[in-house]
Parts: C-alpha cells; sequence; structure tokens
C-alpha cells in the first residue's frame, strides 16, 4: 500500500473547493495546489497586457505569449498556504478580484491555455500526496486519482459566500454581480469544448448547501481515511 494517494477535488466556482483542499492538505501533511489560482494568474496577464477586456479577447494574442506566462507557488509561513507568483511577483491578492473572476473561464476555456497548465499539474503531482482542485482534475489531470470529490451547491449559496468574501476583504460588491458571475462562469465551465466541468463516473458528490465547514470536513476526511486503507 503507498502511504500517500493523490486527492482530486473538482467541482463549481465558490463551492469551497479550497477551503477544504487547504485544510486537508495541512492535516496530511500533502502539497496542496489550488489550479483555479492558475487560470486567474493567465486571466490576470491577459487583463495586464491588454489581451483581454469587456469589449474583446485577443485569443491569438495570449497563445503567442503563453512561453512568457511563469505561475510558481510559494509556500507563506504566516498565511499557511502557498500564494501563488507571476513571473516571480506576488499576485494573490490581485488574482481574487470580481474583475479577474469575470474572465478566468474564458481564458481557461483556450485549449491552449489548458495543455499548458495541465503538462505542469501533472508534474507537480508525480510523487503523490497531493490534494489539487480545480475543474478537470479528476477527469483530466489525474484520472488514476485514489480520491474524487465532487463538490456542489446551490448557485445563490455559492453567491451569498463569494459575496462575503468580497466584502470582507474591502471590495465593493454587488450581490446581484457575484451572482450573475457565478452562473455566467457555470455555464461557460460546463459548455466549453476542452475539457468541461463534468463529474468523473468515480468521483463521490458533496452538496455543500447546507453544510458547516466541520461538518464537511469530518465527512471528507472519513472518504480520504477509507481511501488511505484500501
Amino acid at each position: 500500500m503507498n502511504s500517500k494517494i493523490t486527492i482530486a477535488i473538482d467541482g463549481f466556482s465558490s463551492t469551497g473547493k479550497s477551503t477544504v483542499a487547504k485544510q486537508l492538505a495541512k492535516s496530511l501533511g500533502y502539497v496542496y495546489v489550488d489550479t483555479g489560482a492558475m487560470y486567474r494568474a493567465v486571466a490576470f496577464y491577459a487583463m495586464s497586457h491588454g489581451f483581454i477586456d469587456g469589449n474583446h479577447f485577443d485569443k491569438s494574442g495570449l497563445i503567442e505569449n503563453l512561453g512568457r506566462i511563469n505561475i510558481s507557488f510559494k509556500f507563506n509561513e504566516a498565511l499557511g498556504f502557498a500564494e501563488v507568483y507571476l513571473n516571480g511577483v506576488n499576485i494573490e491578492k490581485q488574482i481574487r478580484t470580481l474583475e479577474v473572476s469575470g474572465f478566468v473561464s474564458t481564458v481557461a476555456a483556450v485549449s491552449e491555455v489548458r495543455h499548458k497548465l495541465v503538462e505542469q499539474q501533472q508534474q507537480m503531482g508525480k510523487d503523490k500526496g497531493l490534494v489539487m482542485d480545480g475543474r478537470d482534475i479528476g477527469t483530466v489531470v489525474f484520472p488514476d486519482a485514489e480520491l474524487k470529490l465532487f463538490m456542489t451547491a446551490s448557485a445563490e449559496t455559492r453567491a451569498q459566500r463569494r459575496y462575503k468574501e468580497l466584502i470582507d476583504r474591502g471590495d465593493e460588491v454587488v450581490y446581484d454581480e457575484v451572482l450573475k458571475n457565478v452562473q455566467e462562469r457555470d455555464y461557460i465551465d460546463t459548455h466549453r469544448e476542452d475539457s468541461p466541468l463534468v463529474k468523473a463516473d468515480d468521483a463521490i458528490e458533496i452538496d455543500n448547501s447546507n453544510m458547516t465547514l466541520e461538518e464537511q470536513f469530518k465527512v471528507i476526511l472519513d472518504l480520504v481515511n477509507k481511501a488511505l486503507n484500501k
């Protein structure tokens, strides 16, 4: 029995995938990789370099510049998790805005972007002992993961959580805009041609609409222990 496994967590936006993935990684002493942050970093790069805004998307321009995008994670002791760096610059705070959220699914639908990032993600997980969350981890990145979870909750519940998160951070946002963003991202994520968001056949669905973080963590930790003992 390999003492370390790969845990793949997929699901809709704002279902708390990252929160539970961080908890698990900390509890198990595993590496945590937030793939959503990687796609956000590419979206932020595209915005910063004029490849995307509310009126246009220069897809070919972004594709031509993919070689100039270097994404890395550096563990922050004070925060207890790894922050995202783009070409050596910490962009953790910049990528969490509603503006980036508005473009990330569009950028993530580009096949060339997905191929580049999936390759990096598979490299990160080659030694197991990893918790990775995203949209296609159990279906594309690690189809052989020992434990696959699929997180879901109602759009309204997710929008409320995201809204609270942004308000707590000091962002000025309107709930209806956050809900619209959640619904638009759901549509793009589930309808894109390349690696759409789908539940893997062997994934366990967790609907956390009415769960506290503690309840959810207990349920998932039990599933992890079962997978470790197989």
